[in-house]
């Protein structure tokens, strides 16, 4: 059963939550922040990334880095640009990008669900990117960064989140980035009551983005279990900030390779030999696949359809099927000697929102050839999470990103 709670969240005043809401802060580098944030005091990656108000060349993870992310956030709530709700609430985010729409509810979520597997992962995660995000809650004493999560779908918790939004005003409503972002604040106990309810029934919530820092909010939490060993569990420290979207509220866009070289093969040899694996198809265009086990390639200023032969995947096991893993363990391991991709330069990752040109681009810049690639499903996801299994690297790109900032809970 997901534990599910309402908090009293530090919010930015509403003529203020456009200039205070921000990407999140692993989606550019500290240059392209410092960017951002000109003639903008309020921006939260004055917070997130706040090396952006520290001399140039300051090292990213040095304790003043994270001294200054504090102190940011400090500053704002002492000036009245933050304000806290005076009783716990829910929220209800929603975005509309491009004419779709995701309605999530943002909520804290247990720290001891997250341990006992209630909160499902799919993916591993990386110890410097933890300790990064580790310093950053402990010493703002906050979640700053809402954790992406999912649910399968429920038709009650659906019915009440999208009859609260029709009968009640949003508190913001702002256009960024081309998304439109929308939040209601949901202040009337018996709603607050029935939705917590509601979840308790659940059995499982899906990481679908945000690994690292919800395995650093856990981390912060135990750290200051140890450091008060009476600790009733009420605490907010036993809690993280999140947003719950039901599976059908969500799309997983492509996410697409581009590599470096041919690992010593000429064209038409690495063509015959994917041609031992996939039916090869020339395209006159830019070839997006279409269904599961079909993949674009594009080489030599040429674009192929390639479609799996029948046989060559295992489709009982929900890692193996999915097109990532076929990718990986059918050309990119045996043909392109790329065997963790995670730590080899030749190739890298372009997320779908960047479009098929992209691929075409990066291939007349600094690469060789490109693999467009079919999304992964939610339904993918949460049979590997289910199965305890994890997804290979890069499986799944969100749009749009939630934004950081329009919501603070303070773990004291």
């Amino acid at each position: 059963m997901a534990v599910v709670k309402a908090f009293r969240a530090f919010r930015p005043v509403p003529e203020k939550a456009a200039r205070v809401a921000a990407l999140p802060y692993d989606v550019m580098n500290s240059a392209e922040a410092k960017q951002m944030v000109q003639g903008n005091p309020y921006s939260f990656l004055h917070v997130d990334k706040a090396e952006v108000d520290l001399p140039e060349g300051t090292d990213i993870y040095s304790e003043a880095v994270y001294l200054k992310a504090r102190e940011n956030l400090d500053t704002m709530i002492e000036t009245g640009v933050y304000e806290e709700d005076s009783e716990p609430c829910f929220y209800i985010y929603r975005q509309v990008m491009n004419g779709r729409a995701q309605t999530g509810l943002v909520c804290c979520t247990s720290v001891d669900d997250y341990l006992n597997n209630v909160i499902k992962k799919h993916e591993f995660t990386r110890a410097d990117k933890e300790k990064d995000r580790i310093n950053h809650v402990d010493y703002c004493d906050a979640n700053t960064g809402p954790i992406f999560l999912t649910y399968k779908n429920n038709a009650r918790v659906h019915t009440i989140i999208h009859s609260f939004v029709a009968a009640h005003t949003p508190v913001y409503d702002f256009e960024t980035e081309g998304v439109q972002n929308t939040v209601w604040v949901v202040n009337e106990s018996a709603v607050v009551s029935e939705l917590s309810a509601l979840f308790a029934g659940v059995d499982a919530l899906y990481i679908a983005d945000g690994h690292h820092r919800a395995a650093s909010a856990v981390k912060v939490a135990l750290k200051r279990r140890a450091a008060n060993p009476d600790y009733t569990g009420d605490e907010e420290f036993n809690f993280f900030l999140a947003v719950l979207f039901e599976q059908s509220e969500l799309e997983i866009m492509d996410y697409n390779r581009v590599v470096k070289d041919l690992n010593g093969f000429g064209e038409s040899d690495f063509l015959k030999a994917l041609s031992e694996k996939f039916e090869l198809e020339e395209k006159n265009a830019a070839y997006k696949p279409e269904s599961r086990h079909t993949f674009g390639l594009y080489l030599g200023e040429k674009w192929y359809k390639m479609s799996l032969k029948s046989g060559v995947c295992d489709e009982s096991d929900p890692v193996a099927r999915l097109d990532v893993s076929i990718l990986q363990n059918e050309v990119l391991t045996p043909l392109l000697g790329i065997g963790d991709p995670r730590e080899d330069k030749r190739i890298d990752f372009v997320g779908g929102i960047r479009g098929l040109a992209e691929l075409e681009k990066r291939c007349r810049e600094d690469m060789c050839l490109a693999f467009s690639m079919y999304p992964t499903s939610i339904e993918d996801l949460m049979a590997i999470a289910d199965s305890g299994n994890v997804m290979p690297p890069k499986s799944t790109w969100f749009e749009p990103k939630l934004l950081s900032g329009l919501f603070i809970h303070k773990l004291s």
